[in-house]
């Protein structure tokens, strides 16, 4: 074999080993764990465990759902908060974690800007005001004229103290002029479960848990909290419509890492994750859910998180509401 021929045969070799290896960096080395704030049979903990699935077959490496319940998502937020930004570690982001709890929580023991990486918004939700399906108040109007009175009688749980549904409540309770008894689970799944034995007369829930007990018939909706209905509630009318203009809350979902995760490894994941929400099966579910408007690039997702930390810091201030416990 002549020089240049070995040459030019060892070059090509050499590239062929290192240009797996390079796309292999844009990966993390081994299992991906996605930790969630809520206990499992959430909406939350379906989004993450559709989302793991589906990257686990693309990636060709396992990826896992953890549930670490607690604080309405800050306990997750904060283990998160200090793992190695090798993308072994994700976290799905909450409005709880990343949107309310830093204007909330004045000791908060990570910033929700400086100690994660934002990837991808996975979707946004509207909440909506259920009840058991026995309650005598079937529309809203009907429901803050027997708050009004029954002060302080009425039970109105939610997934937890400083979590999106408490401060929808909270919101409410302020803008109706009512008073109510407030009991705070530690997440939906067992929130749900006491709403439909009786222990819970009302809450305001996330349209992914409420959305199939509304259309089993097990619970009643009265009321939206998005400014337009959702067209996967048409029939729901929404809080701004039924004399409270300008109510709006949501919840929101979407997938961060520790601080300082490689750019290269960001982009992949970014990437991946719109391949994901864009599948026919996995928008099928995402409407079955009310999930909404997931996808774009991280800044995308970065800038809305810092809005939404700027917009619930102002209500928590003007509604003076302070975390309990």
């Amino acid at each position: 074999m002549q020089r240049r021929d070995f040459i030019t045969g060892a070059a090509a070799l050499g590239a062929a080993l290192v240009l797996p290896l390079a796309r292999a960096q844009d990966l993390p080395p081994g299992p991906v764990k996605i930790v969630v704030g809520f206990p499992a049979g959430g909406g939350t903990d379906v989004l993450a465990r559709l989302l793991g699935q589906k990257l686990g077959v693309m990636w060709n490496i396992p990826v896992i759902v953890e549930n670490r319940a607690g604080a309405a998502g800050i306990i997750a937020a904060e283990q998160v908060a200090r793992q190695p930004g090798d993308g072994n570690t994700l976290l799905m982001a909450h409005v709880n974690s990343h949107g309310i709890a830093p204007g909330l929580q004045p000791k908060l023991a990570y910033s929700a800007e400086r100690d994660f990486s934002p990837i991808a918004l996975v979707g946004k939700t509207p909440t909506l005001l259920i009840g058991g399906a026995a309650q005598p108040a079937r529309t809203l109007p009907e429901l803050v004229a027997r708050c009004r009175a029954q002060p302080g009688k009425i039970i109105f749980g939610s997934a937890g103290s400083g979590s999106a549904q408490h401060l929808a409540l909270e919101i409410f309770k302020a803008r109706a002029g009512i008073d109510v008894l407030h009991v705070p689970y530690k997440g939906s799944a067992p929130l749900m479960n006491d709403l439909l034995g009786g222990h819970v007369q009302y809450c305001f829930e996330g349209m992914t848990t409420a959305t199939p007990l509304i259309q089993s018939g097990k619970v009643l909706a009265l009321a939206q909290t998005l400014r337009q209905r959702s067209p996967s509630h048409p029939g729901v009318p929404t809080v701004a419509e039924q004399g409270y203009p300008g109510f709006e809350a949501s919840i929101w979902f979407g997938m961060v890492g520790p601080a300082n995760m490689p750019a290269d490894m960001v982009a992949r994941m970014n990437r991946d994750i719109d391949r994901v929400l864009a599948m026919a099966d996995v928008q099928e579910k995402l409407a079955q859910v009310g999930a909404e408007d997931g996808g774009g690039s991280a800044r995308r997702f970065a800038d809305f998180m810092r809005d939404e930390q700027r917009k619930y810091a102002e209500i928590i201030r003007q509604a003076r509401i302070v975390a309990e416990g």
